[in-house]
Parts: C-alpha cells; structure tokens; sequence
C-alpha cells in the first residue's frame, strides 16, 4: 500500500500522528543510547574538551544537515513553504530566545528533548522540569507572557523568503549546504575519533541527525499526497509540549497531527533504549536549592523557545539543517548563553553540583 493510499483511508491526522510516533521512537531510542545532549556538548566545548558529548552533538548536527540538503538537491523534498523560512521571523527574539534558552539548560542540566528522554529513564527532576517548561511554553504562546514575547519579538524582524534564508544570502545553494554539512561531519569524526570508540557514539549520534531529516521528509511526502494543507514541518520539543499540556488541561483538544505522536514516541523511544541499556533508575532532588535551579531554568528555557521559535533541536538542528537565518542566530544564543551560565555556576555553584546524586535502580525484567 503507498502512502497516497494509505492517508486516503487512514486521514491525513492519522498518517502524520502515527509518523510522528515512529520517527519519535527512533529519535529517543538513538538520543538515549547515544547521550545527545546540546548542555553537555557546549560544556566540553567551552572547557576547551573535545570529548565524547560535543563528538555525539557534532554528528547528529552534521547528519541532519547533510540529509536534509542531500534530499533536497536530489529533489525528495521542498522545505520552501516551511514556517521557519516562509514566515515572517523576528531576529531579536532569536537571539535573545536563544540566549535565555542556553542558560537555562544549563540550570536544568539538559534541554527540552534531553529532559523528556531522561524523564523516561525515572529522572523525576526531569519530568518536574519539562513540566514547567511545558507550562511556561504555553504561557509565551498564548497566555499571561505572550505580550512580553510579543514585544521582544517586534524589536528586530525579517521578511520570510530569501531573506530568512541563508543559503541565498550567501548564495551558496543548496550544494554548499551540502559540502557545508560535510565539513561539520569530517569535523565530528574527528573529534570522535580523538574522544574513544563508543559504538552507540557513532550510530547513535548519527542516527539522531537522520530522524530530523526523516521528520521533514516525513510531512513533505504527507503533504505531497493529499488535497488538504500540510503543513511540512521538522522534530521540534516546545509547541509540542505546550499542545500536549493544554490537550490535557482543555477542551476541546488541539488537532491530531505529527505533533502528537512526536513526544510519546520519542518517551516510549527512551525508555526502550533505557531498559536495553539498564539504565532506568529513580532519581530526584538533593535539596531545596537545587529544585529552585531547576524551576528557574524550565521558565527560562520555556520562555527562550517560544521567542527563539524553537528549542535546541526545533530550532538549533531542525531550523540549522534548512540554514533559516533565524534559526542559525538562535543556535548562537544558545550555545553562548549557556557558556557563560556555565561560567557563573562554576563561579558560584548552587550545591547539587558539589554533592553526589542519589538513584535509587529499577528492576528491568
């Protein structure tokens, strides 16, 4: 059966939540066994360590650019219609969303997808704080803090189209993306080559980059094989969370489409990869300080990827890979914001750093 005739009888909604859910799985499957983490990688890289978790981020950044761009040349996919480069962008709230969002990951010790991957492992720290995040999210999206996004937003705007597109910018096309991509992927090798063989370093890494790809190639093909409006869009964690936050907080719900088999997919991916791995445990909190830590970098982080139009991976890998203007100068932020919170914590640590955690094993029968 091809997939004209599968949403034919299943529904475009239908067709996109269960692509959603499997390309979610194989996202949390490959981010867990792999350890992605973009707060682990910006550490090693601002310490001056060309480790293990900046050569795991390195591949998977690399992996999606160069399939993204690679399907595009060979014309499997037309991303031109997508919201990050068809829309009108705001510069300002990039920047400044990708500054907020770097701290903040900081102060939860991983982004939006590293904190529902590592919920799904029994990090009950993590679900506090995706939870707030969550709520956050939404309170930026249409609540009591979309005057202030708003706001920052109008301060610094871009026309969609070319303008938002850095490949025509440069005019360096889509091949240059490409040759772009695989310096970044030589760059990646390097440096896991230097950090150590890690078998699931490598596929794992890369096969997380290759969902972002998968996920654009996904909705493309939906909305190629269907009269209704598809939107073709990428993986990303923040409107996401915020629709599934309000799907359970309200009636009637938002819409069934990619979004809502994305997260459950990429839970049910990380809790697989745990379990293979024995790697489920319970974990919580040391003290009051350190729950303040993290309840103070969920809003900011919540707050920084409905300004930046994405988290790390919305807008750093999945915006990065299609090089949208925006998506690039958020992806600076982040990286720089978390460089110089991780700075200041060094400085002034705030006492879950200076103690062990405790974890208390599941059973992985």
């Amino acid at each position: 059966m091809n997939l004209t005739a599968v949403v034919e009888q299943y529904g475009e909604s239908a067709a996109l939540a269960t692509g959603g859910l499997c390309i979610g799985m194989l996202f949390g499957f490959f981010a867990q066994r792999s350890r992605f983490c973009l707060r682990s990688a910006v550490i090693e890289f601002w310490h001056h360590k060309l480790g293990e978790k900046l050569s795991v981020w390195l591949l998977a950044f690399s992996s999606a650019v160069v399939g993204v761009q690679l399907l595009i040349l060979l014309h499997g996919l037309d991303v031109t219609s997508a919201r990050q480069l068809a829309a009108r962008g705001s510069l300002s709230g990039a920047l400044t969303g990708g500054l907020l969002f770097g701290g903040g990951m900081i102060m939860t010790r991983g982004c939006a997808s590293r904190l529902l991957v590592l919920s799904a492992n029994g990090n009950l720290r993590a679900l506090l704080s995706g939870l707030i995040f969550a709520v956050t999210a939404q309170s930026a999206l249409s609540g009591a803090l979309a005057p202030l996004r708003n706001t920052i937003s109008a301060w610094w705007t871009v026309d969609g189209g070319s303008a938002r597109d850095l490949l025509a910018i440069t005019g360096a096309g889509h091949l240059g993306g490409l040759l772009f991509g695989m310096l970044w992927l030589a760059a990646g090798l390097y440096v896991s080559i230097r950090s150590g063989w890690g078998f699931w370093k490598w596929v794992g890494g890369i096969g997380v980059g290759l969902t972002i790809a998968a996920g654009w190639l996904f909705t493309y093909l939906i909305s190629t094989n269907t009269f209704e409006v598809v939107q073709v869009q990428g993986l990303t964690f923040s409107g996401p969370s915020a629709e599934w936050l309000m799907r359970v907080l309200s009636s009637p719900a938002p819409a069934i489409g990619f979004d809502f088999g994305l997260l459950p997919g990429v839970f049910a991916g990380s809790f697989l990869g745990a379990w293979m791995g024995r790697d489920l445990k319970l974990e919580g909190f040391k003290d009051g300080y350190s729950m303040t830590r993290y309840i103070v970098g969920a809003m900011l982080m919540g707050f920084g990827a409905m300004l930046a139009g994405g988290c790390a991976v919305g807008a750093g890998m999945t915006g990065g890979s299609i090089f949208a203007l925006t998506a690039w100068l958020a992806l600076l932020g982040m990286w720089a914001g978390a460089g110089v919170v991780d700075r200041l914590l060094d400085t002034h640590p705030l006492s879950e750093s200076a103690a062990p955690q405790t974890a208390m094993p599941l059973r992985a029968t």
